[in-house]
């Protein structure tokens, strides 16, 4: 062993005193480019004007309303969701089937909180349906859609209130039966397009009956709807 040891120590003897010599360049970049970076963590909505985040978040909610009253399966709807239509459309729905009567809630119609409570709750329950069915996409996300696609019904609605103010009973009740269930068509086409490819292909079913059923109480609730005296 001693003998062995004595040859590698010879052998590699010469390797101490190899240097690499300063005129030999060396190859390679290693430096990071500084140009590189992502432009978009340049931008920040903290040094936008308010002026300018309201006009924006505007746009957007009008692409939006585009989107439904032109629905084709897209993920308009889902990729940059928000609650600000639906909340503009519920509020706006609630306040037009007021009545502007005190004591409307005796002869039957609907309160505010009554339609506040029904549109949220069930779009809550349709949501929290198709999330237990296998859904793919977020809580969040399907009430957007839901929400936005009250659209056509809140056009109905104001629609209606016109037909109420002149015509006669049973032609307006033909024009609102029409308006209303044109209405409640497209707003249930507009919601399946947007959730379809969402759902699992063999519960799909499951997931369009509480939407229709969702979008026809509210239809009921325009058709029935009468102001007060």
């Amino acid at each position: 062993m001693a003998e062995v040891e004595e040859s590698n120590k010879r052998l590699f003897a010469g390797l101490s005193d190899i240097s690499i010599s300063e005129d030999i360049p060396v190859e390679g970049d290693i430096s990071v480019p500084v140009g590189s970076q992502n432009t978009d963590d340049d931008f920040s909505t903290l040094d936008e004007p308010v002026k300018d985040t309201i006009l924006r978040d505007l746009r957007a909610v009008g692409q939006k309303f585009v989107h439904v009253l032109y629905p084709k399966k897209s993920s308009a709807l889902l990729k940059d969701w928000d609650l600000w239509g639906p909340l503009l459309l519920c509020v706006t729905l609630a306040l037009m089937m007021q009545g502007g009567s005190a004591d409307s809630g005796e002869d039957g119609r609907p309160q505010f909180a009554e339609v506040f409570v029904i549109i949220w709750f069930g779009s809550v329950i349709i949501t929290l349906n198709s999330k237990l069915l296998g859904g793919t996409i977020s809580f969040f996300q399907s009430l957007c859609v839901l929400g936005y696609c009250i659209l056509p019904l809140t056009v109905a609605m104001i629609v209606c209130r016109i037909v109420l103010l002149g015509a006669l009973s049973s032609i307006g009740f033909v024009v609102r039966l029409i308006v209303v269930t044109a209405s409640f068509c497209w707003s249930t086409f507009a919601s399946t397009a947007f959730l379809a490819d969402s759902q699992p292909a063999n519960r799909k079913a499951l997931v369009v009956y509480p939407v229709f059923l969702f979008y026809f109480v509210i239809g009921w609730m325009i058709l029935t709807f009468s102001p007060s005296p």
